[in-house]
């Protein structure tokens, strides 16, 4: 499936929005949720015959709305009948892992999915099967204990969060660290200045805008490809000795 951007999946409650002057995102993401929400209905009404869900229903909402929002509104149905035992209990803590604030109004229940427990069960594990698909680095692949780590030197996977969609593979997510106050772990300062091992770009990042630092073993060939170059690019007295972990020589 070709990505392409969608629009913005707000991550906040109405509440916080009016705190932070921010209601006009908010509203137009609700409503795209409550729009995604009747897609979905609309794709499970179509695509299940009594017996069976069409094996590309869940891609056919994806390609509309996007992996972000479809996972956004199927992680709040989830959460909201939490109770129902017709739905997996790996779908059940897999929608605990998308935190949805709470809202007061309770507006979050205009976008649960209406469609049938069991069936929609089948619609998230279909949903789940084609966002393992793109192959994204997660917190499985980075080193553990990483808040307690320098970062100086290494390869760190970008939080999709971070990344549009359009970006979303593993090359756009692997970016070597390079400085910053951020770097160190408890340090006071945030800043992390790193290079993308894609396409060579240095940027700013906060601390926070990485999942972590990814394990050796998982590092991509072109990857390593890419430190070695970037090695010899530095002049000798200024390289960072082990990029990424690995020892180049």
């Amino acid at each position: 499936m070709a990505m392409t951007d969608f629009p913005y999946v707000y991550p906040y409650s109405s509440e916080e929005a009016r705190r932070l002057n921010q209601i006009p995102m908010w509203r137009e993401s609700f409503r795209a949720n409550i729009a995604c929400k009747n897609a979905i209905e609309q794709a499970v009404r179509r695509d299940f015959d009594g017996m069976h869900l069409k094996a590309d229903c869940a891609g056919s909402v994806i390609a509309e709305y996007g992996h972000r929002r479809v996972s956004w509104v199927l992680a709040n149905t989830v959460q909201q009948k939490s109770w129902d035992g017709r739905f997996s209990r790996d779908n059940k803590e897999w929608a605990k892992g998308t935190y949805i604030p709470p809202d007061k109004h309770d507006r979050n229940l205009e976008y649960v999915v209406e469609s049938h427990p069991a069936v929609l069960d089948g619609f998230v594990n279909q949903y789940r099967k084609a966002y393992q698909a793109l192959g994204l680095f997660d917190y499985t692949h980075c080193e553990p204990d990483t808040n307690n780590q320098d970062f100086t030197g290494k390869v760190l996977v970008m939080s999709t969060d971070n990344l549009k969609e359009s970006c979303w593979s593993q090359r756009d997510q692997l970016w070597l660290a390079t400085g910053g106050f951020g770097c160190r772990a408890n340090s006071s300062g945030r800043a992390v200045f790193a290079t993308c091992l894609s396409d060579g770009e240095d940027t700013r990042f906060n601390r926070t805008d990485f999942v972590g630092i990814l394990k050796e073993e998982l590092l991509p060939g072109w990857a390593r490809e890419r430190l070695i170059e970037l090695q010899e690019q530095r002049p000798s007295d200024g390289g960072t000795p082990g990029m990424g972990g690995i020892e180049m020589k």
